[in-house]
């Protein structure tokens, strides 16, 4: 019998937090092994856990994978958040991506250079691009595909906080997206990970960007 899952990451939220949202979503408890040095990370690599020498790194079901989307298709897949059938499921992934293009862009404004640049380039693009194209999407329907919550609307509801720590009012021309967020806080599971103490984790701050850049050995921040 396969043991909990385990997510091997920084603690922190970078591309492990929607992995820890989704499977928070399908009520499935994990352990956690931060990565706090080179030599934890070597020791990944030295043992061939590391297919690409890339983390999230997840234990489930007696694997162990690597790359952020195959993991969260593998989620969604085993616990129904990925559409009834075919069309259903590439409408998901569709909506899937562009959250995470998004939500990249996020997680490397601890890393960058010119943080005012990077922050004018996530505003603008999130009310020209995303946001429109969502606030249409939910014109009617509760969830995005198929009126069935699937990994996509995790992804959303998790990109709308994200973007509403950095630009107060961001949603404020977009109704259908805030009532949308609305009825994600409805969900039990979602409803106990917003509640202190869970393992969700906090805004990164200077310590995860340190760790992140000692363990991979990088030396200067992003242009």
């Amino acid at each position: 019998m396969a043991g909990k899952v385990v997510l091997h990451y920084f603690n922190g939220r970078g591309k492990m937090e929607s992995i820890r949202w989704l499977l928070t979503v399908a009520k499935v408890e994990f352990d956690e092994v931060y990565l706090t040095t080179r030599e934890q990370y070597e020791k990944l690599l030295s043992d061939g856990d590391l297919m690409f020498q890339q983390v999230p790194l997840v234990e489930i079901d007696g694997m162990k994978l690597i790359q952020t989307k195959a993991i969260l298709n593998y989620i969604a897949e085993k616990y129904d958040l990925h559409g009834k059938d075919l069309k259903d499921r590439v409408m998901v992934n569709m909506y899937s991506e562009g959250v995470i293009d998004l939500m990249e862009m996020i997680m490397i404004l601890p890393f960058t250079a010119d943080k005012p640049a990077q922050l004018k380039t996530i505003q603008s693009k999130a009310k020209e691009r995303y946001l429109p194209l969502f606030e249409k999407a939910l014109s009617g329907p509760i969830y995005l595909v198929g009126g069935k919550l699937s990994c996509a609307d995790v992804q959303l509801f998790e990109c709308t906080l994200m973007l509403e720590e950095l630009f107060a009012g961001v949603l404020a021309d977009f109704s259908n997206v805030k009532a949308f967020q609305g009825r994600m806080t409805m969900i039990p599971a979602i409803a106990r990970f917003l509640q202190p103490g869970s393992q969700r984790k906090p805004q990164p701050d200077e310590i995860y960007a340190k760790t992140v850049m000692e363990v991979f050995n990088f030396n200067k921040p992003l242009k």
